[in-house]
């Protein structure tokens, strides 16, 4: 139940004076649905009226408030001319400018031989100095504030609507208990929750609208502290679950280790420890699986596969695409029959004959292994006996999709994974209620890849060399531009590219896009893979983005390579440098790169290692654009800015474990307190939504 102090906050913005069911519908466009979230939407700039100045010291463009006085009105002489009110001060003249005014206005406002007060932007113009439109006209220094708040706006919301609603707001707050640590709170120069929420809204000057001012350090640190608190009661409520001890004798897993054609590096081993670990425990396990592009993720996934069968178990593993999953199968089977391990492939596109013989053997529990895509998680799907349940690219689905895979089971083993390194700070916000484990080290054996950058004026030279490639037997991936959020039209750019090439390479190009048949994707990919193949080139659009392994393909083109994010360019080059053979990577790109893609273009061209690169993208692009897509779930702060609090997220994090290792029942004064902030910041929907 949400605490009676907070009712007034979650009440509907219609409880706001002035603000009825037209206004309501605006302010939702903005996000803005109850009168906490008026108090949520911080101000972004204010307007200074103290600048008291002259007519002739006043400044092109900036804004001016004059003691004026009326000396005529020019009426228009056609409609679409404007009304003109010539006033004066002891040093010069100004023209006030009006389109489509009342006469019965300038009769109120602005009578001839009246002194006013004026307020406005400034400009020398088509009558000299003329303010047009002024803001503020009044009789008065006491009617004008001084300084005014600007906020984001909307069509249908003006700022004096704005500040006015705000203002509703504040009246309606009330004190609340004090969440935080009394030192900590002195030591950061933190006002009350209270006086904090006030401060925000009424800032004096752009030192007040800073990130670093303590009102709004005070407010970013409440809300990650609502989030890690979260986080971290949820994941000691998790271990204290029951579920599987699986901890199998390790015959299927001594076999398949050796017939494994490599041995596995130093920190897949280390990893394959945590998860066994993990594992043997009688509360489930929750973990996540770090891994830069090709750092041998999919056999550290096996193995802990292979443990739950052992133990009479059954284990699901879900990737976001078909290819994908056709390609684990494919690799992992011959892997499996040699141990005698039941593997089988579920996706949307399965024959039903197959399908219902598959459900039928993973229902009675014939069935060891389930590799599949979301028809993982359909209705038709019952497992016998689920340990463990794999995430393949965790960030592709959201909480919902990992819950009802969760949900197969009476309470599996979670093994979640992902190949988009992920910055500490990110990690801590999205899967701070999981443990984690980072495989930093590549197999041995793996060519660097040398990435280039070149202006697309250089494409006919990159064709040469890719012709010079080619004769030597080069496999190549040629990924076409990201035009937009619009599939159609990268597809679109895929066949143009793909028609082209295959004028210069007869019988040498294939296509894959996402809208193609699953066979028909399969049966190309297949062709590509095949060293004997004439098919050299494949012509792709980011389909190929995530876990295709050709291991022969060592040269990859992008072109419009500006137009990807970081993480995106290098999961693209993560496909090549899979073999012992040199790589390169060419990013091809436009004109007028923009000061953000020239740094995208060179921290690619520096370093391959995901987690710098990650880093500088988070620093480049921010919190919410790193992390892509909006996925159910993922946090979106209203108060804290990751590219400015990132001190206050760790020490949010560090308080979370300490408050659930000393108070995990939220007992007493603070306790109480802490639970005021949960709901404050709704967290309780997420602890209820991610539980178990």
């Amino acid at each position: 139940m949400r605490p009676a102090v907070l009712y007034s906050l979650f009440a509907p913005i219609t409880s706001v004076t002035g603000i009825g069911e037209k206004y309501a519908k605006s302010y939702q466009n903005l996000g803005i649905a109850k009168v906490a979230d008026l108090l949520w939407h911080l101000p972004v700039g204010i307007i200074d009226r103290s600048n008291k100045t002259t007519v002739a010291e006043a400044k092109n463009g900036e804004i001016a408030t004059l003691h004026l006085e009326v000396d005529d009105i020019v009426l228009p002489r056609s409609r679409r001319s404007p009304t003109r009110v010539v006033c004066h001060d002891e040093t010069g003249n100004i023209v006030l400018v009006f389109f489509k005014v009342f006469k019965g206005f300038l009769e109120k406002y602005l009578p001839i031989g009246a002194k006013r007060i004026v307020s406005g932007r400034v400009d020398f113009a088509n009558y000299g100095m003329q303010m047009a439109h002024p803001d503020y006209i009044v009789a008065n220094e006491s009617e004008m504030p001084l300084f005014e708040t600007v906020y984001p706006l909307t069509a249908g919301i003006s700022l004096k609507m704005m500040e006015k609603s705000v203002k509703g707001a504040l009246a309606m707050l009330k004190p609340l208990p004090e969440w935080l640590d009394t030192e900590f709170k002195k030591k950061q120069g933190f006002p009350d929750w209270i006086d904090a929420v006030n401060l925000v809204h009424n800032p004096k000057t752009m030192a007040d609208i800073n990130s670093a001012n303590p009102a709004r350090r005070r407010l970013a640190y409440d809300e990650l502290l609502s989030g890690q608190l979260a986080l971290a009661l949820l994941r000691a409520k998790k271990k204290k679950l029951s579920g599987y001890e699986i901890k199998g004798d390790g015959k299927i897993r001594r076999k398949v280790f050796a017939s494994l054609p490599f041995k596995l590096t130093d920190a897949q081993v280390r990893v394959l420890k945590e998860i066994g670990t993990d594992m043997a425990r009688s509360s489930p396990m929750y973990r996540l699986i770090q891994g830069d592009v090709g750092s041998g993720k999919t056999v550290i996934a096996f193995f802990a596969l292979l443990n739950a069968v052992e133990c009479g178990l059954q284990g699901a593993f879900m990737v976001p695409t078909e290819i994908l999953a056709r390609q684990h199968y494919n690799k992992l089977k011959p892997l499996a029959d040699m141990a005698g391990v039941n593997i089988c492939l579920l996706t949307g596109k399965d024959k039903p004959s197959q399908k219902k013989d598959n459900l039928g053997a993973i229902k009675d529990g014939t069935m060891d292994i389930v590799i599949g895509t979301h028809s993982l998680i359909q209705e038709g799907v019952v497992f016998n006996r689920l340990g463990l349940a794999v995430i393949d690219e965790q960030h592709r689905f959201g909480v919902h999709q990992r819950l009802d895979l969760k949900a197969k089971g009476a309470a599996p083993d979670m093994l979640v994974m992902t190949a988009t390194p992920i910055p500490r700070t990110l990690a801590l916000t999205l899967y701070g209620d999981m443990d984690i484990s980072v495989v930093d080290e590549k197999p041995k054996g793996r060519a660097p890849v040398k990435t280039v950058a070149l202006p697309l004026s250089k494409l006919d030279e990159v064709i040469l060399a890719i012709k010079r490639a080619v004769a030597t037997g080069t496999k190549i991936y040629w990924i076409c531009p990201l035009v937009e959020e619009s599939e159609a039209l990268d597809i679109a750019a895929a066949k143009q590219r793909f028609k082209e090439l295959s004028a210069l390479f007869p019988k040498q190009v294939g296509l894959v896009h996402g809208k193609m048949d699953a066979a028909e994707k399969d049966k190309v990919m297949a062709e590509f893979a095949d060293g004997n193949s004439p098919l050299s080139i494949l012509v792709a659009t980011t389909v190929v983005e995530v876990g295709v392994d050709v291991p022969i393909a060592s040269v990859m083109v992008i072109e419009h390579a500006e137009r990807f994010g970081l993480a995106q360019l290098h999961q693209l080059r993560g496909r090549i440098g899979r073999g012992s053979k040199e790589s390169s990577c060419v990013l091809m790109y436009g004109e007028n790169l923009t000061t953000s893609a020239k740094a995208r273009l060179d921290i690619m061209r520096k370093t391959d290692d995901g987690f710098e690169i990650a880093e500088e993208d988070l620093r480049l692009r921010g919190f919410g654009e790193v992390l892509g897509t909006k996925q159910s779930g993922f946090p979106e702060f209203k108060l804290a800015n990751m590219a400015t609090d990132l001190d206050l997220i760790h020490t949010a994090a560090k308080d979370a474990q300490m408050i659930v290792e000393t108070n995990p029942s939220l007992k007493g004064d603070r306790g109480e307190a802490l639970r005021v902030l949960l709901y404050l910041f709704e967290q309780d929907k997420n602890v209820k939504l991610m539980r178990g």
